[in-house]
């Protein structure tokens, strides 16, 4: 069943990629500015700030573009091998995106990575179709009350 909030596949790549490295601009920005901030000597708090931000937050950037477009890569190769868009595709694709990454520092860390990339998607999953069946059982609607005098015509 396809997804129609999802872009079609060649797209998501790029999206998710672009996406990936906004959060990861952002994200590292603002850590990088309270890490900057925090660890500079009294007088040079700004100046500490801006140059870790600088410095660092185009590497965090970087690393999120690399996941979100590998995952998004797997994604969609694993959603064109089964012929559907599901859960286990975002699991899967969590596990051999940690894998993929991991991969340099040897078989053991790759292992490691891949369970927990599985595990971490397999939680946002699970959390993610908890909150929609919480809010989809919300606003249904309600059998109307029918008073028993009412019920014999």
């Amino acid at each position: 069943m396809k997804d129609p909030t999802k872009d079609p596949c060649p797209y998501r790549i790029i999206n998710d990629t672009g996406s990936s490295f906004a959060m990861g601009a952002i994200g590292g920005g603002l850590f990088n500015a309270f890490k900057g901030f925090h660890n500079s000597p009294r007088g040079q708090k700004f100046s500490g700030m801006t140059t870790a931000i600088k410095t660092k937050a185009p590497i965090s950037a970087g690393n999120f573009a690399v996941w979100g477009g590998l995952f998004a890569g797997v994604d969609c190769t694993l959603s064109s091998i089964r012929g559907k868009e599901d859960s286990w595709n975002s699991i899967w694709s969590g596990a051999i995106t940690g894998g993929l990454l991991a991969m340099r520092s040897g078989p053991t860390t790759a292992c490691a990575s891949a369970v927990m990339g599985g595990v971490l998607l397999a939680v946002i999953e699970g959390v993610g179709h908890a909150i929609n069946n919480a809010s989809s059982s919300m606003y249904k609607p309600q059998p109307a009350n029918i008073p028993e005098e009412d019920k014999t015509k």
